[in-house]
């Protein structure tokens, strides 16, 4: 099944989302639900927040006073680390109890208000985070949730702040709009991306562009990066493996075809069989079939090979490179990103070659293979310059 992580910020509308996604047919987890279910009357989780907060904060039926709870942690911030140790094993165990019931090719929405605050991210194929301006959240608080300024402004800020959702967010939905202009954004990542990534997901396939086109320098490489390799770490773990970020994406301000190149270094390819593949591919990094190998620098020294996965995201175009560390190829790969980062003549040499390939070789195919021979002579200058600098990958 395909696992979305849905977040953003108290009065953002996120839940204005959520009953979107499921209306087109989602799965929904929400958190908050869970946590009131977690500690309702009667449940060992309810008991241990009377036994660390008192009863001042159940009502005259016994139940969870939530108001008088939250009065109490959101200005402390030791006592909501207590609340949370209790409560979030209890919502991380029945939320998997949910997840596991739904069919297998459901897209299953986590709401999470807390997604950022507990490192959760890379735990999901895809992260929507909704944003609003902090000044409609306040509006909207006042008016539809009888809070004081004050409070509305307390809650905000015990919250992540913009930036920290934007870092791990895979799609940015704004809701400073009307509903209409929120469910049509909400349609349009249902349609295009959430239910083709389901289908590729479950079927092991990886989107892959046959046509060059290069798009210009995007200052959000690095963080797509980032976010890509939280979760292949996350998929596979207990393995701690290398990964690093390669490529002309890898480069500030080099025009590139928009696909993130990843190395994740192994200690053998035998090791990259087997169950690592699987886990890469439940993680939404499908393994391409067939053959893979890089060519050799010099040339007619035999083949590098590889194992090569692709990511199963119509949105967002991966190619994983898993390479033996310390093999030519691997060391390669680290060389050229570095050498061309410290040259910005030759980095600018090799975007004119680019552009100039793409116009000339639209295909994907000879399109790399047109830019073997500048690579031969390019692989000379790099390890000269390794030498010099005393360069090691």
């Amino acid at each position: 099944m395909l696992r979305v992580g849905l977040t953003g910020g108290i009065g953002s509308g996120k839940s204005a989302v959520a009953r979107r996604l499921v209306e087109l047919g989602a799965v929904l987890v929400d958190a908050d639900q869970v946590a009131r279910e977690v500690v309702a009357p009667g449940t060992e989780g309810l008991a241990e927040v009377v036994a660390a907060f008192s009863e001042r904060v159940l009502d005259a039926d016994g139940a969870l006073d939530r108001a008088a709870l939250g009065d109490l942690v959101f200005a402390d911030e030791a006592a909501r680390r207590r609340l949370e140790a209790i409560v979030h094993s209890r919502v991380r165990a029945r939320t998997a109890e949910l997840v596991a019931a739904a069919p297998t090719e459901a897209v299953v929405v986590n709401d999470v208000p807390l997604l950022v605050e507990v490192g959760l991210a890379p735990t999901y194929h895809l992260v929507v985070v909704v944003q609003t301006a902090v000044e409609t959240r306040l509006e909207r608080l006042t008016r539809d949730r009888a809070m004081s300024r004050a409070d509305a402004q307390r809650r905000i800020a015990a919250q992540a702040d913009d930036a920290s959702r934007a870092a791990v967010a895979d799609v940015l939905l704004s809701n400073d709009g009307t509903l209409a202009q929120l469910h049509a954004a909400v349609d349009a990542l249902w349609n295009d991306r959430l239910v083709p990534f389901e289908a590729n997901v479950r079927y092991r396939r990886a989107v892959r562009a046959h046509r060059v086109t290069l798009a210009e320098p995007d200052s959000t490489w690095p963080q797509q990066y980032a976010r890509l390799a939280a979760r292949i770490r996350h998929a596979i773990a207990p393995a701690d493996l290398r990964i690093d970020h390669i490529g002309s994406t890898a480069m500030t301000g080099l025009a590139a075809k928009d696909v993130i190149d990843i190395q994740l270094s192994v200690p053998s390819l035998a090791d990259a069989d087997g169950p690592l593949a699987e886990r890469l591919a439940d993680a939404g990094f499908p393994r391409l079939a067939g053959d893979w190998w890089d060519s050799p620098r010099p040339p007619g020294t035999g083949r590098w090979e590889k194992r090569l996965h692709g990511s199963a995201d119509p949105a967002r175009p991966v190619h994983l490179h898993i390479r033996v560390t310390g093999s030519p190829g691997w060391r390669y790969a680290l060389l050229m990103r570095d050498h061309l980062r410290a040259d910005p003549d030759r980095r600018a040499t090799y975007l004119m070659l680019k552009r100039e390939l793409a116009a000339s070789a639209p295909d994907s195919g000879a399109y790399a293979t047109a830019k073997d021979p500048w690579f031969d002579e390019e692989h000379l200058r790099a390890e000269e310059w390794a030498v010099r600098t005393g360069w090691r990958p």
